[in-house]
């Protein structure tokens, strides 16, 4: 299997609450991550992720933001521990980012959208493949339920419409026809909506 010589997090985006950010702290301690908080004179925090043997540490600065607090991060890891840390942090907290995890001969490309990875695609000398792309299967069949419940709707307007012209040929008094036209008025103009 191919060693990973670098995971690369490109414009990382985490946006925490207070809450959250106590849990955020509690969550990288539990991956064996030496913390240091920072808390700056605007409100800001500044972190320093440190791996236990010192070798790598990564720096995050959450601006304070309205209710929230938002780090955008790009940065170069190669020691496991840090890299696990990030990881697990863009999932749990629905973070935004590109990650490339640098292999000797390729690179995979993961793209997270709201902690899910949404696409992953591997690049090489010969150009890239998508290996990987989300698909809302969920989402789509329920565009479609929805499309054919209007379908439905509209050929039951239709019915009714062509019920109402049966009745206003049928009838030779002018306040039933009348009657008959503002119920046709107020079908047609539904009929325009569900089309449109």
């Amino acid at each position: 299997m191919a060693q990973r010589l670098a995971t690369e997090y490109v414009n990382a985006k985490l946006q925490l609450t207070s809450n959250e950010m106590s849990q955020f702290f509690r969550m990288i301690e539990d991956q064996q991550v030496r913390l240091q908080v920072m808390i700056l004179d605007n409100g800001n925090q500044e972190l320093l992720l440190e791996d236990v043997a010192g070798r790598e540490q990564v720096r995050m600065t959450f601006e304070r933001q309205q209710d929230y607090y938002v780090c955008v991060l790009t940065c170069r890891l190669v020691h496991p521990k840090l890299t696990n840390a990030m990881r697990k942090a863009v999932s749990a907290f629905r973070g935004d980012a590109v990650v490339h995890r640098i292999y000797s001969h390729y690179t995979m490309i993961y793209h997270y959208h709201k902690g899910a990875v949404h696409r992953i695609v591997e690049l090489t000398d010969a150009g890239e493949r998508v290996v990987f792309q989300f698909k809302d299967t969920r989402g789509q069949l329920e565009q479609v339920f929805r499309s054919r419940l209007v379908e439905r709707e509209i050929a039951l307007v239709n019915g009714a419409i062509n019920e109402w012209l049966d009745l206003r040929n049928q009838t030779d008094l002018p306040q039933e026809k009348q009657a008959i036209d503002l119920r046709l008025k107020e079908l047609t103009h539904k009929l325009f909506i569900l089309e449109a």
